[in-house]
């Protein structure tokens, strides 16, 4: 892995974005790239110069596009720009998302076309090196003329105002500073308008979620196969064959996965020559809906990067007698596709659901409710009452935010994205779909243990070993809340998908394709 990558000049992936976040990846400014981020700047100094009428650069925003502004205004405007649009509400936005907003911001601005200073993105660059981080809150973009109001509480600090986290303490921005000798900056024509004018607070929301998703799509397709294996359900609707007919490329992957681990697995083996015709969909049908759930994260991950390696920014200054005032700020692109995303994302919970229903009807020679005391003990009775709970929650959560959309500035930006709802709505349903997945796991191992002593294939093994090396076998009753929380931490904390993915390399068991990974 490289471990340097060049802003504005390079192709910058999720994975690659996501290592510079996490401190793996140094992102730097070459030669060429600031060159050209120079040029940019020169040609405004041009326009203010000439007093070349540009929107922005020497008059107001929004609906106050028609009022010029003086050149000795012109960096007042920029930093009152900063200050009114912070309006921003509610609780701080992770500090890792707020970290992704830097990194995405520099890229895009290094590009050559906003007019934005060397010295301004070195600052920046500086905050994402040091882990001093913005405090942003995470309402109050409508997502169009750019995320404002999250964007300008990222570069608040960058003026001396608004708050920082850095080792964990939130203190003043101006104190952060002061601590590191470093002096305010004075924002030049049109930077404060470069700076918030943009889809970074929607994209930074997205690639965590490519990331997420992925997760939880790897951890389905496996969980799924020890639920199949608890109830001795069939490998057949996994044939290749099969699913040459219908090519989604969601559907191939999940049906080859699900064929891989359990190839040569005892328990299907046993029941081979049984007389149960097919199974209920929420096994025959994995490869259909986890698939499903797959190609519209797949086409995330597209836009996604697309938009990782976008100039979003507005007017784009080709050169001082060349500006366009466009739109490349709104986010509906990516809007309506992490919409759809956030129902890939609930139905993959909708179908572990009925999973843990059809496992504790006490059909398939496994006992009602996964008990052998089923009256005295109410055994895994509840925790689907949970998943049922947080399925509708889900649901409650899929209605599109890109649907609706509500003027704003006087009528001038009439038709607004709401992206920032969508990306935002779809981690809250990807916070569900991590308990459901901890419940199904626990319906999982308990309906293998009834397997015994017949072995399952070595990824399924390995992940029943783990989960019985932190959560016991139930026989009685006992506070299942803490079960889940335990399995929730191994679905969360990563150890399960090590789990996969060692077992998988030990026993030369290929089962990813390079078209579904981040980098």
């Amino acid at each position: 892995m490289n471990n340097t990558f060049n802003y504005g000049s390079s192709h910058l992936t999720i994975g690659t974005c996501l290592d510079i976040a996490a401190g793996k990846v140094k992102g730097v400014i070459d030669s060429d790239t600031a060159a050209k981020i120079q040029a940019s700047w020169r040609e405004v100094e041009k326009i203010v110069h000439a007093q070349l009428p540009v929107y922005g650069i020497n008059t107001g925003f929004g609906p106050l596009c028609d009022t010029r502004i003086s050149e000795a205004d012109t960096s007042l405007l920029q930093s009152n720009l900063l200050k009114s649009h912070s309006v921003g509400v509610g609780n701080p936005i992770p500090q890792e998302i707020a970290k992704l907003m830097l990194i995405t911001k520099v890229q895009a601005l290094a590009q050559g076309f906003s007019g934005i200073a060397l010295a301004t993105l070195e600052r920046i660059i500086w905050h994402i090196d040091n882990n001093i981080i913005p405090v942003v809150p995470e309402k109050g973009s409508v997502g169009a003329s750019g995320d404002l109001a999250p964007l300008a509480h990222l570069f608040l600090s960058l003026l001396g105002f608004g708050e920082v986290y850095e080792n964990g303490e939130r203190m003043p921005a101006a104190k952060a500073l002061a601590k590191h000798s470093l002096q305010s900056l004075i924002l030049g024509p049109k930077e404060g308008l470069a700076l918030i004018n943009g889809t970074q607070f929607i994209l930074a929301f997205a690639i965590k979620a490519v990331q997420r998703l992925d997760d939880a799509l790897n951890r389905a397709d496996v969980i799924g196969a020890m639920s199949l294996e608890g109830m001795m359900g069939s490998a057949r609707p996994f044939d290749e064959r099969l699913h040459q007919l219908r090519p989604y490329k969601g559907t191939k992957l999940v049906a080859k996965r699900l064929e891989t681990l359990l190839k040569d697995s005892e328990i299907c083996n046993s029941h081979a020559n049984c007389d149960r015709v097919q199974d209920p969909y929420s096994l025959r049908c994995m490869p259909q809906v986890h698939g499903a759930s797959r190609n519209a994260w797949l086409h995330l991950k597209e836009l996604t990067e697309i938009e990782l390696n976008s100039v979003t920014d507005n007017p784009i200054v080709f050169n001082a007698d060349d500006t366009i005032s466009g739109g490349n700020f709104h986010g509906q692109p990516l809007a309506m596709v992490l919409d759809y995303t956030t129902v890939a994302a609930a139905e993959l919970g909708n179908i572990a659901d009925r999973r843990c229903y059809l496992m504790s009807e006490g059909r398939y020679g496994l006992p009602k409710l996964l008990t052998n005391n089923a009256g005295l003990n109410s055994g895994l009775m509840i925790p689907q009452y949970t998943t049922a709970a947080l399925v509708t929650e889900n649901k409650t959560l899929c209605f599109p935010a890109s649907a609706d959309s509500v003027p704003t500035s006087l009528g001038q930006e009439d038709h607004v994205s709401m992206g920032s709802i969508s990306s935002r709505k779809l981690h809250q349903v990807i916070d569900n779909l991590e308990y459901i997945q901890a419940i199904e796991l626990l319906y999982a191992a308990q309906a293998m243990d009834f397997r015994r002593s017949l072995k399952s294939t070595p990824v399924v093994e390995a992940c029943h070993a783990l989960v019985r090396e932190n959560v016991p076998h139930i026989g009685d009753d006992r506070i299942f809340a803490d079960d889940i929380n335990v399995l929730h931490q191994l679905v969360t904390n990563g150890a399960f998908l090590t789990t996969i993915n060692n077992t998988a390399t030990a026993n030369n068991i290929n089962w990813n394709d390079d078209e579904f990974g981040i980098y």
